[in-house]
């Protein structure tokens, strides 16, 4: 083998060197899995099962696509678009953030509103705290989780304190809601406020408390396709998915309608 390649040219070897260097290359229509194309969404953590039963729908229908979903808080993820994160669609969980998005010139189009949700108490199975209403998430001694104030369910949380004229004091401030739910599901919080899909999409590892001041503060979700995405058809064939044949999909995960 040794000799063999002694014996190559100066042009065959200058091109077997480059091989390896074009093999490490990005390349943003295909990837190791045969060759498909790459969708990549960035979304709200609360979604994470409503876009993945999507995901089989829309791989279903693009054999030669390869769905990557991204979940996180919607603040962190305007953060990593910002950065430079290739990404192809974001769907927030409030206007906030996607509002932070088209401000830094990152949306292609007008974002579109495709659900809302609402907060609810999540508690351990078998309530050991006695939660009972919203006023009790303020006992003294109560291992409260929430999210970080600049997270949609955080900021939520917020108006509905304010609104209720009560003060929440959190023993910790979580990224996302799967984080907050996490907490509770593992016993470390006596409650957390999640949304209703949260609770609904947990079952029996914890247990939902309504309270009728949430009523006042609704979370709306809009998505949108990046700017410079390299697949702007199947991004928009994504977003068409969760405008349309996906909504029966958040309407059985327990979000709402959207408002417009």
């Amino acid at each position: 083998m040794k000799k063999t390649w002694l014996r190559l040219g100066a042009t065959s070897a200058a091109v077997l060197l480059a091989l390896p260097l074009a093999a490490c290359g990005d390349d943003s229509t295909s990837n190791k899995d045969g060759g498909k194309q790459t969708l990549t969404v960035f979304a709200a953590a609360s979604l994470t099962k409503t876009f993945e039963e999507l995901e089989k729908d829309y791989e279903a229908a693009h054999s030669d696509v390869d769905v990557k979903l991204s979940f996180g808080g919607s603040s962190d993820l305007v953060s990593q678009i910002s950065e430079g994160a290739r990404a192809d669609v974001f769907a927030s969980a409030d206007t906030a953030n996607m509002d932070k998005l088209v401000s830094a010139g990152l949306a292609d189009g007008t974002p579109r509103e495709f659900a809302t949700n609402t907060l609810m108490i999540a508690v351990p199975p078998g309530n050991p705290a006695g939660i009972k209403s919203f006023a009790d998430l303020t006992r003294k001694g109560l291992n409260l989780v929430l999210c970080q104030p600049e997270v949609p369910c955080g900021s939520a949380a917020t108006k509905v304190a304010d609104a209720a004229h009560v003060t929440l004091t959190p023993v910790s401030e979580e990224q996302s809601v799967t984080d907050v739910l996490a907490k509770v599901e593992s016993g470390e919080a006596d409650a957390g406020l999640v949304y209703v899909t949260d609770v609904t999409a947990a079952g029996d590892k914890v247990q939902g408390i309504e309270f009728p001041e949430t009523a006042g503060v609704v979370n709306h979700y809009p998505i949108v396709a990046i700017k410079d995405s390299a697949h702007a058809k199947l991004a928009q064939e994504w977003i068409d998915l969760v405008l349309g044949d996906g909504q029966s999909v958040l309407k059985n995960a327990g979000f709402g309608p959207p408002a417009s």
